[in-house]
């Protein structure tokens, strides 16, 4: 069976709206710009030093996105990548607080990409949700707004708080109180870690978070009990291979771990993280996983109901998405 990744449907966890701006979206907004300078400003093509040299190259996309217009533009264009990937589930995630440069509050900037988002899921027939982000480098005051922020918007679209950004810099010390808030709310949590920091930041996480799933947790390949504590609380990975490539937590993708960590029973997902910064897309990654371990039709379909079972929305939903993906599975084996 030839592997085609275009007509598999998928399922999306990992993605950040301020690192996807596609070319045709940035035109729009700045009509002088050239292919060669969005190439030059918005994408990596190098392998950065770590993951604070990558976070630099969002600084042109988030000075883009701090209007009402940019920003409902913006979730567009993404659902127009998203469904271009066959894409029928996504999580969106990003950080209210970095919108308010031209005066807006992170209630409306919010707001605005719920009704967005809402808008293109019609459009588009792709069923998504968001979660928002609390960074690193935040004070506890700013990572508690933005918990108090996603606990409002909970049952209107916001699923989940979420902390990202450097973590090799940064300890977690200003966000407990935050992730204890959004519990007591009845939210959900997931953080990033073992991206830039060894496999002990994975276990700190745990500990400290009590999150269910973890933003790359890549390097949780260095300890055996790390791994065995993710498996045996069904810990989800959201794995984004080549994000972690341009960010030089691998050199190359021959050493990446996924393929050990799925065949070892890990609990995974395969992402783009920032599809603009590192040039990729869901089909991208397929195929290089593909290419590079052998992974055919059926490992990623285990990855994709894996990414629904650990998904932030309702039981019927998630039979409704799973039914889908396996059916899709049944044609490719038909065909």
């Amino acid at each position: 069976m030839t592997f085609d990744p275009r007509f598999l449907e998928k399922v999306e966890l990992h993605v950040h709206l301020d690192t996807c701006l596609s070319y045709h979206y940035v035109k729009m907004l700045c009509p002088d710009l050239t292919l060669k300078k969005y190439q030059d400003e918005f994408i990596t093509f190098h392998q950065c030093q770590d993951l604070g040299e990558f976070l630099s190259k969002i600084t042109p996309q988030l000075s883009l996105l701090q209007t009402i217009q940019a920003i409902s533009f913006a979730v567009d264009d993404l659902f127009d990548q998203l469904h271009a990937d066959n894409v029928i589930y996504a999580e969106i995630r990003f950080a209210p607080l970095l919108h308010q440069n031209h005066g807006l509050s992170p209630e409306i900037v919010t707001e605005t990409v719920l009704i967005a988002m809402h808008q293109a899921t019609h459009k588009y027939g792709i069923e998504a949700r968001l979660i928002l982000c609390t960074l690193r480098h935040f004070t506890a005051s700013e990572s508690m707004q933005t918990a108090r922020l996603a606990a409002k918007y909970l049952n209107q679209g916001v699923v989940a708080l979420d902390l990202s950004a450097d973590e090799a810099r940064y300890p977690l010390d200003n966000h407990i109180a935050a992730f204890e808030y959004m519990y007591s709310m009845g939210g959900n949590c997931i953080a990033h870690a073992g991206e830039a920091k060894s496999h002990e930041s994975v276990t700190e996480t745990l500990e400290k978070l009590k999150v269910t799933r973890i933003g790359h947790g890549v390097r949780c390949i260095e300890n055996n009990h790390t791994i065995d504590q993710l498996k045996a609380n069904n810990i989800h990975l959201e794995i984004c291979p080549t994000c972690n490539i341009i960010c030089n937590v691998f050199k190359r993708i021959e050493e990446h771990p996924v393929n050990k960590l799925k065949k070892s029973g890990v609990n995974l997902s395969i992402n783009t993280d920032a599809r603009t910064v590192v040039n990729t897309t869901l089909n991208k990654e397929y195929i290089l996983l593909h290419n590079t371990f052998g992974w055919g039709h059926k490992d990623f379909i285990d990855c994709n109901l894996s990414a629904i079972t650990a998904s932030f929305i309702s039981l019927d939903m998630k039979k409704r998405l799973s039914d889908i993906i396996r059916n899709s599975f049944i044609k490719k084996s038909v065909d």
